[in-house]
């Protein structure tokens, strides 16, 4: 009485391009809240200064995990 399970394989180009998809999605994501909060007259300047605070967030959330390690 034992149970079979099924094994799924995703081939290299399939998370490849499951990947991409991902990354092109969460690209026009940030676009289009950066659009929305700034304009298309402050897109360029918004898009620089959205980009910091991401940066600084994760920055600051994987500085968090480091000191949880220790």
């Amino acid at each position: 009485m034992t149970e079979q399970f099924a094994y799924v394989s995703i081939s290299g180009m399939a998370l490849l391009r499951g990947l991409f998809w991902l990354a092109l999605f969460v690209f026009f994501t940030f676009c289009f809240i950066v659009l929305f909060e700034y304009g298309t007259h402050d897109f360029t300047n918004g898009f620089q200064k959205e980009a910091a605070r991401v940066k600084a967030f994760v920055v600051k959330q994987t500085s968090k995990a480091e000191q949880t390690k220790k």
